[in-house]
Parts: C-alpha cells; sequence; structure tokens
C-alpha cells in the first residue's frame, strides 16, 4: 500500500463507540470540523476524503481487514455539527464512525464497501487564517494487496509508553534542574497565524532561555526537544522526572477561538480552569497523573489520591511561589501582562505531582498586539531574559525554605 512519508501507521488502541466531546484539548483550544466543507465522496471509482479544520492537528492512517477499514486518527478534534449522513456522499463507505478514543485524541473509522489502499494525502495549511484541510484519495485494490498493507502496528510517540519504561527520579545531586518545554513540534504544529507558527516560535525561546541559564553556571538546563520533533505530552512529563527536574515550564503562544487575550499569562494546575478562558486550553483527563515514575495503574483509589496528595502538599505552594515570581519578573522586564497574569487550568503537561510546574503563554497569536511582539527577536530576549531572573529568584528563595519542608 502507498503510503505518504509523513503519515504514521498506528495500532488500533479500540473501536469508535464514544460520542463526541466537546471540550479542550492539551494545550489548545480544540480543532473544529467544518462540516460545509468536508465530504467523503466518489471520483472515477476512486474515495476521496476533504476534511476542513479550524486549525492544523497532528493525523495519521492506517488500514484493518475483515470487514476493510481505513482509520485516521488526530490530535482531539471537536466534531460538533458533522454529521455521518452528510458527510458520506459514496457507497464505497458502508459505515463511518468518529468521536474520542483516549484523552487528548480522536479517531474516525470509514468501513468500506470493497477494499482500497491510499493513494496520497496531504495537509494544507492557511497561514493567514489558520486553518488546514486534510485531503486523502484511496484507489481500489485486490483483497491480498489489501490484507498485505493492512495492520495495526505500535508507534512510538502516538501511544502511551508501557510502564515498565517510565524511570525513577535520580537521587538529588544539589544542582538545580530546569526543564524547558517548547511546545508543539514536529507534526503538531501548535497555533499559526499571520506566517507564525507556535512550535517554531517557542523552540527559540526554549533556546534563548537555555543560553541565559547556562551563561549563570550553576543551572543544568533540559529542553523537552531541540528541533523540530513531536513529543508526546506524557513524554514530556517523563522526561522531567528521569532528569530530576527540580522546575517545569512549558512554553506556549496559543490561539483562543472567542474572547480576547493578550500579555503574558502563567497557568498552574488545579481541577477547576480559573476561568472560561483557561478550561478551553485544558486537556481533562481522568487518571493519568504521575508520582516520580511510579506507576499507579491498578491501585486502589484512595491510595493513588493519598500518594499524589502528599506531594502536592509540597509542590503546590512551591509552584505558587514561583508563579508569582515569574509574573513579577515579566513585569520589571517591561514585557506586555495579561491583565489576569495568575491563572489554572487541568493541563496535561503540569501534572507531575512532585515537580513545581507552570506554563506559561508568552503571548496568544489570535492578539494583533501580541503578534506584532512576537515576531521581535528582542522581545523573544527580553521574554528570556525575565524567565531566567524569576527561576534564580525563586530557586534563592526555595532553597531558604527547605529546611523547614517536611522530610
Amino acid at each position: 500500500m502507498s503510503r505518504a512519508p509523513h503519515i504514521l501507521i498506528a495500532a488500533l488502541i479500540a473501536l469508535l463507540t464514544l460520542p463526541a466531546l466537546v471540550r479542550a484539548q492539551g494545550l489548545v483550544a480544540l480543532a473544529r470540523v467544518a462540516p460545509e466543507e468536508s465530504a467523503l465522496t466518489e471520483t472515477s471509482g476512486a474515495l476521496a476524503l476533504e476534511l476542513a479544520l479550524s486549525q492544523p492537528v497532528p493525523w495519521r492512517v492506517f488500514t484493518l481487514a475483515d470487514p476493510p477499514r481505513v482509520v485516521m486518527d488526530f490530535r482531539e478534534i471537536d466534531w460538533t455539527g458533522l454529521r455521518p449522513e452528510d458527510l458520506v456522499q459514496t457507497d464505497l463507505v458502508t459505515e463511518l464512525r468518529y468521536g474520542a478514543y483516549r484523552p487528548g485524541w480522536s479517531r474516525m473509522v470509514m468501513t468500506l464497501a470493497a477494499p482500497m489502499a491510499m493513494t496520497r494525502s496531504a495537509m494544507r495549511v492557511d497561514d493567514t487564517r489558520g486553518t488546514a484541510r486534510i485531503t486523502a484519495r484511496f484507489a481500489p485494490v485486490d483483497a491480498a494487496t489489501f490484507a498485505a498493507g493492512a495492520g495495526a502496528p505500535r508507534t512510538p510517540g502516538w501511544d502511551l509508553p508501557a510502564p515498565a519504561l517510565t524511570a525513577a527520579r535520580p537521587p538529588d545531586d544539589g544542582v538545580l534542574t530546569v526543564v524547558i518545554d517548547p511546545g508543539h513540534g514536529g507534526i503538531d504544529p501548535g497555533a499559526v497565524r499571520d506566517g507564525l507558527t507556535e512550535k517554531t516560535l517557542m523552540l527559540t525561546l526554549a533556546r534563548t532561555l537555555r543560553e541565559e541559564l547556562i551563561r549563570e553556571g550553576e543551572t543544568r538546563v533540559i529542553l523537552t526537544r531541540d528541533d523540530d520533533r513531536f513529543v508526546p505530552l506524557e513524554r514530556r512529563v517523563s522526561i522531567a522526572h528521569e532528569v530530576g527536574a527540580d522546575l517545569f515550564i512549558s512554553l506556549h503562544a496559543d490561539v483562543l477561538l472567542s474572547g480576547r487575550a493578550h500579555g503574558a499569562t502563567i497557568y498552574t494546575l488545579s481541577d477547576k480552569a480559573s476561568d472560561t478562558a483557561s478550561e478551553k486550553l485544558a486537556e481533562r483527563h481522568d487518571r493519568d497523573d504521575l508520582l516520580s515514575g511510579v506507576d499507579l495503574t491498578g491501585k486502589d483509589d484512595v491510595v493513588a489520591g493519598v500518594l499524589l496528595d502528599l506531594a502536592r502538599q509540597e509542590t503546590t505552594p512551591r509552584t505558587a511561589a514561583f508563579s508569582r515570581a515569574l509574573s513579577r519578573a515579566i513585569g520589571e522586564a517591561g514585557v506586555p501582562l495579561n491583565s489576569r497574569p495568575l491563572r489554572a487550568g487541568d493541563f496535561s503537561v503540569l501534572k507531575a505531582a512532585d515537580i513545581p510546574s507552570v506554563l506559561v503563554e508568552v503571548g496568544y497569536l489570535s492578539s494583533d498586539r501580541d503578534r506584532k511582539n512576537l515576531r521581535d527577536p528582542e522581545f523573544l530576549t527580553r521574554m528570556a531574559g525575565a524567565i531566567r531572573q524569576a527561576i534564580l529568584d525563586w530557586a534563592k528563595a526555595d532553597a531558604a525554605l527547605k529546611p523547614l519542608v517536611r522530610q
């Protein structure tokens, strides 16, 4: 079966039976399907897919046999308004299902009337509007050819890591270890507006911040990605545990599809978002918390809850202290702050119970003013300097309080 090189072949985790969930995803508002611009049609015996989205998302496709099916996975999508009977305009597809198949991810399954193989596919992004359009074409093949190309191998990066691969925290060597997490990357571009791409901006900022901290000479700095690659949310938290992080900072410049927001905003973890905008930026997971690499799968809910609560009794006030230091340093550096800079949300990358963690929206690509700032290298340098100063101020104050912390 012909496959485009940017398409990943992945495993079928479960049949798609859940209804569409209208909620916020990962670190940006959910991509929404535009039903009026989407269709499954037939052209000269071939199946043509057009799927219009409000923003680009990572995606992959594979086939399964008995019966012949095409499976497409996406970072979580809001399917509201899409009806199978409207999308399917051909007898080549006998059944269409879509919805969520695990937290943060969506799936579409097309049951085919006869075996077909993908001949080409693409995702085109409108740099001005930030919208995306996925196209794919499937041509008839014989049963033997289809069976040879069908299957669902596990693909690292798309599926949850095995618990046995999760490492425990190394011993504390006394060196301040900071993990900088440039949001998105690779097939996940993040927000795209007016020629600006979130994944590229945040990688530039992360590298600048790393250099700022390294010049201090007393800080170990690790980036969750140092190039344009896709890193799953779960893996970003695992990296922080593996290196024994003292602090985790995730960098973003998202869009808000409704309402207005300007200036830098600092988010900390909360079971409930502090406002509607925060809720739309956060993904709600049920029980995917991580604690020093300990796999809580199968643990009694009470035991797991106690372990996490004990860790957060120490971490929560330290995180709050850093968020205040960060807000203060950003303001003193002359970098625009949001009118309510300290907020809370249920973000996946903030769920390391034993590591102080914040998510920084350095600006919003949905804001004209913020886009102008983000285009300016000097702005990113000043932001990096402010974050560096906040880290140093916080580390000094945190060390002074350490003797008072319960051991």
